[in-house]
């Protein structure tokens, strides 16, 4: 055999094997084809956090991160000394609107009306007294006896005192009916006005004390025993277990399947078992999110949403921050 032979047989071999590596490969490829897109999310939940309306310095925490609290547990005491001392204002400021309510309910005091009786009796016997000179002088005047003068001055003298009588009938039953009813309903409404000022404080003494307002697990306690903290400022953030939910960053053109009130498939890692989730949330992440096309033929720019779906069972353990991963 010549060389050239051996040098062609050689070369057919190469191309053969070649050839035969190509077509396992496009077999393979068209057997197996390519690997599935992963989608990952992860689980959420719902939290709240504790804050108090009024400043004051931490006394007491009475929980610790990781604790399961219920409804209703005492979680932090706060020092407010401020707060005390408006609510003995507040409760001065309700005495002395009491006080003035009772003195205008009640009228005048005994004595006063003792007073006024007196000088209306006074003024009542003046009155007779007058009437009847009067009525004697207007006799004689009649008769031709007096003069005019006389009888003029009898009239004066008779009116004056019947007068006077009347204003101290006057005194009198206003010494005995009290306030006016004006007065009494502006002092009724001073001592509203006051006890309202007491509620008010009372309410910010409640926020002293911190409760828990739902079931659920101490997360992060961000304060230290001693430190002050200011209205609104958070003291700790609970989590509402019983809330959890899975979210996904999803491309549209993944969102197969993926509809509101749909259920889908998703595998823990965590447990290496799969949950049964219902999609009740979707919405587009807005053009931030936008994934960009890298060519300018054949493809186009599409839109990221957001996936929120809750497990149509409860899986014990699972916890914020687990992966979820849908095929």
């Amino acid at each position: 055999m010549s060389a050239k032979t051996q040098h062609n047989n050689i070369l057919l071999a190469i191309i053969g094997f070649a050839a035969v590596i190509v077509i396992v490969a496009v077999i393979g490829f068209f057997a197996f084809g390519r690997d599935p897109e992963l989608i990952q999310g992860q689980v959420e939940v719902s939290e709240y956090r504790v804050s108090s309306k009024v400043p004051g310095r931490i006394l007491e925490i009475r929980v610790k991160e990781g604790d399961f609290v219920k409804a209703g547990d005492t979680l932090a005491i706060l020092d407010a000394p401020e707060v005390r001392a408006k609510m003995e204002q507040a409760r001065s400021a309700e005495d002395a609107a009491s006080a003035l309510e009772l003195k205008a309910q009640n009228g005048a005091r005994e004595e006063q009306i003792r007073g006024a009786y007196n000088v209306l009796q006074q003024a009542k016997a003046g009155y007779e007294i007058a009437e009847k000179s009067y009525n004697r002088v207007q006799r004689l005047f009649d008769e031709g006896v007096m003069s005019a003068q006389k009888r003029d001055e009898a009239y004066a003298s008779y009116k004056a005192l019947e007068a006077q009588m009347k204003a101290a009938q006057s005194q009198y039953d206003m010494a005995v009916n009290g306030a006016r009813r004006e007065d009494k309903m502006a002092a009724a409404a001073q001592v509203g006005r006051a006890r309202g000022a007491v509620q008010e404080v009372t309410s910010y003494i409640h926020e002293t004390v911190q409760i828990a307002q739902m079931d659920g697990e101490v997360m992060d306690i961000y304060p230290k025993l001693g430190e002050l903290v200011g209205t609104g400022s958070p003291i700790m953030s609970i989590a509402v277990m019983k809330d959890l939910w899975g979210t996904f960053n999803v491309r549209e053109d993944q969102l197969n399947g993926l509809e509101i009130g749909k259920t889908f498939t998703a595998f823990v890692p965590a447990f290496n078992k799969e949950i049964q989730m219902k999609v009740y949330y979707m919405k587009d992440q807005g053009s931030y999110a936008v994934w960009k096309a890298t060519k300018a033929n054949g493809q186009y720019d599409l839109k990221t949403f957001e996936v929120k779906a809750r497990p149509v069972e409860k899986m014990e353990g699972l916890r914020p921050g687990m992966s979820l991963i849908i095929k």
